[in-house]
């Protein structure tokens, strides 16, 4: 990320979090880093999700990755979120651009909002979200490790088969999720998946294949 963006973004940042108080994190994914697997390089009022300077990506930062440069990502905007501990989030995500119209970083809030919707009859203008945002809150995860578990975890719900029961095309529907959603951006994922799906090194490449080009060929239909 060029440094006068990053600048920029961390009075920003700070200014908010000021205005909003303590229950307001903003944070700074930098994507250009060498490590994405510590993504971020700036963090205020990280208590409200266990997350530091140098902690990992999110899913958002997972799928900007896996888009790569070029990919024309829309800004989220007033959507939910919530935390392992069960905090509920207002959140909004901004793609930082460099000069070239790539995406560099991620300029994301998060605002604690759970005692707020423990009230939230007399206050619904303020926890109110965006018609078309999805109405179950997305988790934020603390780690590398915990953002694997929960897309695997998410692979064998959009299959709706457990993982012991499931066949050949099942397996490869459920890493197609996993490769869509950047999962094998991970250092070390591939050993996870495989134990977790019971396959050998060899059989997750070959699902892999499989995967990529159902992918390629609904894109060419």
């Amino acid at each position: 990320m060029q440094e006068n963006h990053l600048d920029f973004y961390k009075r920003l940042g700070h200014a908010i979090a000021l205005q909003f108080g303590s229950g307001c994190e903003v944070v700074i994914h930098d994507l250009k880093a060498k490590d994405p697997d510590h993504s971020i390089v700036w963090i205020e009022n990280g208590h409200v999700t266990g997350r530091k300077l140098g902690d990992g990506p999110s899913h958002v930062v997972l799928e900007a990755l896996h888009a790569g440069a070029g990919a024309k990502l829309e800004d989220r905007l007033s959507y939910l979120t919530k935390t392992a501990s069960g905090k509920i989030l207002k959140s909004s995500t901004v793609f930082i651009r460099d000069s070239e119209g790539e995406i560099s970083g991620i300029f994301a809030i998060n605002f604690d909002i759970t005692m707020l919707r423990a009230v939230q009859g007399t206050i619904q203008w303020l926890c109110g979200v965006e018609p078309t945002a999805p109405k179950e809150p997305e988790p934020i995860v603390r780690n590398i490790a915990d953002l694997l578990d929960d897309l695997l975890e998410q692979s064998v719900e959009l299959v709706g088969t457990p993982v012991a029961l499931m066949s050949k095309d099942d397996k490869v529907r459920a890493i197609r999720y996993l490769n869509d959603a950047g999962a094998f951006l991970i250092t070390k994922s591939g050993p996870k998946v495989c134990k977790y799906f019971g396959i050998s090194k060899y059989t997750l490449y070959s699902y892999l294949d499989e995967a990529k080009a159902e992918s390629a060929h609904e894109a060419e239909e």
